[in-house]
């Protein structure tokens, strides 16, 4: 199953899984939500990523 078909996968995994350090991952999606592609909605717990266009 793709990762962007999974909502809980966790930093961790994506780092994993691309190959990268979990702080890479943690500044990428900074670096998309400070563009405006990328939006949490709800909180840590229950929330989720939502990619924009």
């Amino acid at each position: 199953m793709p990762v962007g078909e999974k909502p809980s996968t966790t930093i961790s995994a994506l780092a994993e899984l691309i190959g990268i350090t979990e702080r890479s991952v943690q500044r990428n999606i900074r670096n998309l939500q400070k563009d405006g592609l990328l939006r949490r909605i709800g909180g840590r717990k229950e929330g989720h990523w939502e990619v924009l266009e």
